[in-house]
């Protein structure tokens, strides 16, 4: 059997490696150069331990997570307002929390791709899909570097995130699943020694209204920033700056001083784009099938992409990997679909909750979230919050 996966993030990484280790060849696509440098932190818990544990990936991710002592939020002179001990939900949770950097995720599932016999995942950086066919007897996919073909393949799997071309060519124009939460949000990483030492184990935010701007330290020399904004509607009246560096400029110029920091130091080309969900009815179309966010993004606030990328390509690569004929395709792709997309809906759902929270509209709200953090460290409120978390998420 063969496949042409078409995204090189984690769901991609994932399916190809599941695939292949069933016995499928695979052309894996990816239209960047290489692995991604820049994203943003994560915490990794729920079905994607569960997942990752069972196909023997947790070990690589394990070593490259980063020890978070907690989350503080600071105002304007950078005192703290409120604080999250990460240690003491990570115990009530089971233990097995993990703070990842997205680009972390993405080289570890990469390095567990030598997991695979030789020859059966080729791996295609530096290609954009400019064509796919979609029959009955099978798929082709056209890229245009080089510019032809891929040889003709039994399915096609788009795990090219939430502007999925595959789900673009096959199911549909962009604007009949993406549905944005009035946000945008921005992550670069960039070079700076005193701002590392200074907010090292630590996740910093600001108590800040409709912005928030994140950071924290990397391994080396370096800073990660995660900046999420209000969204203004077309026509609001605001001008568009030139450039996503001039925007994030002028949305959070004043924050801290130490954001002001990093704003001088951001890249000309910062990741910045609109805080989506994508909702589709269906996640598979004849010989083609949509995995991550590609096809049931819960949004960058929700905080468990990461997880569900795995955990969602390790069951797609289940019910495919028992596959030995084409008869048998589109009974394992309806029970895949069956089986993930009720957990989807539910992670979306509270992923919607977090967007409608994550940035306080007023000081009545901001001050709300200050008490409801503060309480979080008082003797049984803290296992409340947790579970609550974990039900809502983690299933």
């Amino acid at each position: 059997m063969k496949a042409i996966v078409v995204g090189a993030g984690i769901a991609g990484l994932v399916t190809a490696r599941q695939l292949g280790l069933a016995g499928w060849e695979v052309d894996l696509v990816e239209k960047s150069g290489g692995p991604r440098r820049d994203g943003y932190m994560m915490d990794f818990f729920g079905p994607g331990v569960d997942a990752s544990e069972r196909i023997g990936l947790y070990p690589r991710l394990a070593r490259v997570a980063y020890h978070v002592n907690g989350v503080e939020y600071l105002d304007a002179e950078e005192r703290v307002r409120a604080r999250l001990d990460y240690d003491r939900f990570s115990r009530l949770a089971g233990g097995k929390v993990l703070s990842l950097l997205r680009p972390d995720m993405e080289r570890a599932a990469l390095a567990a791709l030598e997991d695979v016999p030789a020859g059966r995942v080729r791996l295609h950086y530096g290609s954009r899909v400019t064509g796919v066919s979609v029959r009955g007897d099978g798929v082709r996919v056209a890229v245009d570097v080089p510019a032809a073909q891929l040889p003709a393949a039994d399915i096609v799997v788009g795990a090219d995130g939430v502007h999925s071309e595959v789900r673009a060519r096959v199911f549909g124009p962009e604007t009949d699943y993406l549905r944005p939460l009035g946000m945008r949000a921005a992550a670069f990483i960039v070079p700076d020694a005193e701002l590392n030492a200074r907010f090292r184990d630590r996740f910093v935010l600001t108590d800040s209204l409709d912005r928030t701007a994140g950071l924290y330290s990397l391994r080396t020399d370096e800073v990660a920033a995660f900046l999420v904004y209000r969204d203004p509607p077309v026509g609001a009246g605001r001008d568009a700056p030139a450039s996503p560096r001039d925007r994030l400029r002028n949305e959070f110029a004043g924050l801290t001083p130490a954001v002001d920091r990093l704003l001088d130091l951001c890249p000309a080309d910062p990741y910045d784009d609109v805080v989506a969900q994508v909702v589709l009815p269906h996640w598979w179309k004849g010989r083609a099938v949509l995995v991550g966010d590609a096809c049931g993004a819960v949004s960058l606030l929700a905080g468990q992409g990461g997880s569900l990328a795995i955990a969602g390509a390790a069951l797609l690569g289940d019910a495919l990997g028992r596959v030995t004929s084409a008869d048998g395709i589109a009974p394992a792709l309806m029970e895949f679909e069956q089986a993930w997309q009720p957990v989807v809906a539910q992670a979306q759902a509270s992923g919607r909750r977090a967007a409608s929270s994550f940035l306080p509209a007023n000081r009545t709200q901001r001050l709300l979230r200050r008490w409801v953090i503060r309480a979080t460290k008082l003797p049984g409120i803290d296992r409340l919050v947790t579970r609550q978390l974990l039900r809502s998420i983690a299933k």
